[in-house]
């Protein structure tokens, strides 16, 4: 199926989609809201388990609709109403809570670092280091099995933060994989669990000085051991990362098999259907997926690849893991060598920067909506309400796989897996201090938990970018990659099980 074809049905989907029937449904749910908050209590922080009804509500217009940025929206929405007094403006509310998201440093930072490496990827597709870099590794890769091996093999080499490896690799390999006419679901799943497994199992990234940073504010710090020191005796008890890394070479080559929604996706290829499923057109950012002309570079030459993204990770290295710098970095070097190439003129080269920041506005709408999602879970005491519920029936033997299970499905639910950690491990580090639990077990599987929800939550940041990299549609990216996730957390599940009445 071409991308033609891939737009039409899209046009049949746009033109059977019932205006009237989706405006009703969600003047219901308004309504509905309006009048369970005259039932509600005033404070948010007694409403107990009612705080699920926006999530729920959320996760079921996603499945039904495949419509995430509108089931973000009414999900928070109703959230507000909720926690809302008489006479408050709503509409107030959700729009400061969108400012104060535009305005925060987090997405300040979402949006300079993600919207350059679009711009990033679109330069070294224009200048050829793509198609040299495909070249050189479809030598070297000459089946599927072998193609996915270097995706997780690359994915592993580039640990340093989890964006810079999705992005990196999977717009670096979709042609190679496409060669091989692997379905964008299965590049998608060997990207995406192998970035955040990975950044949480060697101690020098982005994910381990964040975690570390908050493990020693919140008082569990050994001796005089640092914030690396700290983070390293969690490593061996991220059960989840362990398992999700090591699941995905055996997913490529065959060995664990293709199963529910990644088993269809291989049928729609060999059917002759498309590699990407439809819809991807709408968050890709690969040239070559929206129509746009090849390169019309005579010599591509490898350098024009592998310069920009060695630049990239070693000046975040150098700059004390700051991927921002390490991205303008290699936009200065690559303006210099593209100029000295004679590649493109210098006002083509920010033009194509500004066409790869477009490229990226869907993926960052998305994200700020869960983000914006994510503040009214806050305000409604969600992830709080939560664990205090699960602390209740903690023992130093439950403690383990009760903190992973609870904080599995609500990261889930609420996307943010950093976030969770600045909400969850000031509650978890002293509640396993009280009860005697082993600190880095417990620390281990609130980690491991927020591996896990972002992996198989639709509209996390991990499935978006990785979705975006890879030119594939991220409710079927989630939905292909959830049952891989969930038998790698039922098989972490068991391990804390043990663990924690091995070590009580």
């Amino acid at each position: 199926m071409s991308l033609k074809q891939q737009r039409e049905i899209l046009e049949n989907e746009v033109k059977m989609f019932n205006a009237r029937k989706s405006l009703a449904a969600a003047a219901i749910i308004i309504i509905a809201a309006f009048i369970l908050n005259l039932f509600l209590p005033d404070d948010p922080a007694k409403f107990g388990p009612l705080c699920c009804i926006p999530a729920l509500l959320m996760i079921l217009y996603i499945f039904i609709t495949k419509r995430i940025i509108e089931a973000l929206t009414i999900g928070a929405v109703v959230g507000f109403i909720m926690c809302s007094s008489p006479g408050d403006n709503v509409m107030w509310t959700f729009s400061d809570s969108l400012l104060n998201t535009m305005m925060s440093e987090d997405i300040a930072w979402l949006i300079i670092v993600c919207g350059l490496m679009g711009g990033i990827i679109a330069l070294i597709e224009k200048s050829g280091g793509a198609i040299a870099f495909g070249n050189w590794a479809s030598k070297r890769a000459k089946t599927e099995k072998t193609a996915l091996i270097w995706a997780w093999i690359l994915g592993i080499i580039i640990f340093i933060d989890d964006y810079l490896n999705s992005m990196t690799v999977g717009s670096c390999m979709a042609g190679l994989t496409d060669k091989h006419k692997t379905p964008r679901e299965m590049l998608a799943y060997v990207c995406d669990s192998t970035a955040a497994p990975v950044c949480v199992l060697i101690p020098i990234t982005t994910w381990s000085v964040f975690c570390g940073k908050i493990l020693i504010s919140n008082g569990w710090q050994e001796g005089d051991a640092g914030v690396i020191e700290m983070f390293v005796k969690t490593i061996p008890y991220n059960f989840y990362a362990w398992i999700a890394a090591i699941m995905v070479p055996l997913v490529a080559l065959g060995i664990i098999p293709k199963i529910f929604g990644m088993k269809k996706a291989y049928q729609r290829v060999a059917d002759g259907g498309p590699l990407a499923p439809p819809g991807s057109e709408r968050i890709t950012i690969l040239a070559a997926d929206k129509g746009e002309e090849a390169t019309d570079v005579e010599n591509p030459r490898m350098i024009n690849f592998f310069i920009p993204l060695a630049v990239l990770v070693v000046a975040t290295i150098f700059f004390d893991k700051e991927m921002e710098m390490g991205v303008l970095s290699a936009l200065l070097v690559m303006f210099v060598i593209y100029m000295a190439q004679n590649i493109m003129s210098a006002m083509d080269f920010w033009d194509i920067i500004i066409k790869g920041i477009q490229n990226m506005i869907l993926p960052l709408m998305l994200m700020v909506m869960a983000f914006v999602f994510a503040d009214m879970n806050e305000q409604i005491g969600f992830t709080k309400w939560c664990i205090e519920s699960a602390t209740t029936v903690m023992t130093p033997a439950t403690a383990p796989m009760i903190i992973f299970l609870v904080l599995a499905c609500t990261e889930f639910i609420t996307g943010t897996n950093w976030g969770m950690y600045i909400i969850a491990l000031p509650i978890i580090i002293p509640l396993a201090m009280n009860i005697g639990v082993c600190m880095p077990l417990a620390v281990g599987a609130c980690i491991s938990a927020g591996v896990f929800g972002s992996h198989i939550c639709f509209y996390s940041d991990a499935t978006v970018l990785t979705s975006a990299a890879c030119g594939c549609d991220n409710f079927r990216h989630a939905f292909t990659q959830m049952p891989y996730g969930i038998i790698a957390a039922i098989c972490s599940f068991i391990m804390y099980a043990i663990m924690g009445f091995v070590m009580a």
